[in-house]
C-alpha cells in the first residue's frame, strides 16, 4: 500500500506521538509498503526529504512564541500544502495522528477528494494548556472546545483508534465518537540488550525520568520526593536521579534542585540520541513516571521492556501498565510522601526491583509492536473497503 501518515510532530521533536508516527512509519516500511509522512518542518521552510526510506513532506512551520522550541504551522499556509501532499502522493490510505494543523487540513483534503481515512487520538487537552498559557478559569471552557473541534475532524475517519482502553474511554465521553483500543506496542528487543549489557552499582541505584520537561510531567513531584528521603538512601553514598529530555519547566525545575539541596546527585541530561536512551534504560534501576496526562506512556514501556520496576502516577492511563505489587507502584498526584515512600522500598530492596522488573518483561509482552503492525494493516485494508463516512455534524466549520 500507498501510506500517509499525518502529524503535528515527528522526529527531531521527542514526545510520545513524534516517536510512535516514526515507528510506525519504519514499521510499515519495513513490511514494503510505500510511505509518506506530511508534518511540520524542524526548521521553518518546506521541504521533502528522504528519512530512512520514509518520504518526510515538511510543511512551513513558525516557532510559537510562548515556547522555546514548539513549533506551529499556520492555516492559510498548510491547508493548500497539506492538500497539494495528498494530489502528489495519491495515497491508498491516510493515517491522522492529530487533529491540529497539519492533521486538521490533511483530514480534510483526504475527505474531500475521497481517500480512506484513519485517524489515531494522541491528544490530551492538559498537554496543551501549558504551552498556549491558558489561564486555570478558563480551562474547563477550553477543554470542551478541544474535544469538540476533535469530534468535528476526527468524524471524517473511517475507523478511529487511541492507545488504551482508558483513552477510548475518554473519547468516548467527551464526543460521540468510537474508537478501538490499539496499543502504539513496542518492539523490546534493544532494550532488554541494553539492560542485559549494563552494569549496576548497587550502592547508587539510579532513578530515571525521560519525557518533555513541561508542567503536565510533574517532574518537581519526583525531585521533591527524592530530596525527602532519608539521607541515608539519598546522600552521597545513596541513589541518583537522571532527567532526560527538555522542555519550558527545565530552568525552573535546575533551580528547585539547588534550593533541595540535591543538586550533586540529579543530573539533567537534556535531549540525547536514541542509543543513549536505549542504554539509560538499561542502566536504571528505577522509572518514574509523575505525569498526569499519558495516553498510554510510550517511555514507559520503553523502561519496562528493560526490565525495570516503575513507579507512576495514578492518572489516565498509566495504571494500565503498573500494577502495584506487580511490576511497580502508584502514588497519588501530588501526595509528595507516597511518592517519596514507594521509592524508598525500591531503593532499599534489590530483589524486589528485580521480581518487579520481571514482571514488568511479562506485561509488555501484551504490547508486541507487531501485533499492534497488523491490526493497522487490517485496518488500512477495511478503510480501502468502506464508503467515507459523513462528517459528524458541524465537521464542515473545522
Amino acid at each position: 500500500m500507498r501510506i500517509l501518515l499525518a502529524s503535528d510532530t515527528y522526529p527531531p521533536d521527542v514526545n510520545g506521538a513524534s516517536r510512535f508516527t516514526e515507528r510506525l512509519a519504519l514499521g510499515l516500511t519495513g513490511r514494503g509498503h510505500e510511505v509518506h509522512v506530511a508534518a511540520p518542518s524542524a526548521e521553518g521552510p518546506g521541504l521533502t526529504e528522504s528519512l530512512d526510506g520514509v518520504t518526510v513532506h515538511r510543511v512551513v512551520s513558525y516557532r510559537w512564541p510562548l515556547h522555546e522550541w514548539y513549533r506551529v504551522c499556520l492555516p492559510w499556509t498548510a491547508k493548500p500544502a497539506c492538500r497539494r501532499i495528498v494530489e502528489k502522493v495519491r495515497p491508498d490510505v491516510v493515517h491522522v495522528q492529530a487533529h491540529f494543523i497539519v492533521g486538521r487540513y490533511t483530514t480534510i483534503a483526504a475527505h474531500d477528494l475521497g481517500y480512506p481515512l484513519i485517524a489515531t487520538n494522541h491528544f490530551m487537552p492538559e498537554n496543551l494548556f501549558m504551552h498556549a498559557r491558558t489561564p486555570q478559569w478558563f480551562e474547563e471552557t477550553a477543554r470542551k472546545a478541544a474535544w469538540w473541534d476533535l469530534q468535528n475532524v476526527f468524524g471524517r475517519a473511517q475507523h478511529i483508534t487511541a492507545p488504551t482502553p482508558r483513552a477510548v474511554e475518554l473519547l468516548e465521553q467527551r464526543t460521540r465518537l468510537t474508537g478501538e483500543a490499539l496499543s502504539n506496542g513496542i518492539d523490546p528487543t534493544r532494550y532488554e540488550a541494553a539492560a542485559g549489557r549494563a552494569s549496576h552499582d548497587p550502592a547508587h541505584p539510579v532513578i530515571l525520568f525521560v519525557g518533555r520537561l513541561d508542567q503536565e510531567k510533574r517532574v518537581d513531584e519526583l525531585l521533591r520526593a527524592f530530596a525527602a528521603l532519608p539521607e541515608e538512601l539519598r546522600g552521597p553514598d545513596g541513589a541518583r536521579v537522571e532527567i532526560i529530555g527538555d522542555g519550558s519547566c527545565r530552568d525552573e525545575w535546575k533551580r528547585l534542585v539547588g534550593e533541595l539541596g540535591v543538586d550533586d546527585r540529579v543530573r539533567f541530561r537534556g535531549y540525547v540520541s536514541e542509543d543513549e536512551l536505549v542504554e539509560a534504560y538499561g542502566r536504571c534501576d528505577i522509572f518514574c513516571m509523575p505525569g498526569i496526562a499519558e495516553l498510554q506512556s510510550l517511555v514507559t514501556l520503553e523502561a519496562m521492556s528493560a526490565g525495570k520496576p516503575v513507579v507512576a502516577a495514578d492518572a489516565m492511563a498509566l495504571p494500565h501498565l503498573v500494577h502495584p505489587g506487580e511490576n511497580g507502584m502508584l502514588y497519588t498526584p501530588g501526595n509528595i510522601t507516597q511518592l517519596r515512600d514507594h521509592l524508598a522500598s525500591l531503593i532499599s530492596d534489590p530483589a524486589m526491583r528485580e521480581r518487579y522488573g520481571r514482571a514488568s518483561r511479562a506485561i509488555v509482552a501484551r504490547h508486541s509492536f507487531a501485533k499492534t503492525l497488523d491490526r493497522f494493516e487490517e485496518l488500512y485494508g477495511e478503510a480501502i473497503g468502506q464508503e467515507a463516512p459523513s462528517p459528524v455534524e458541524a465537521a464542515g466549520q473545522a
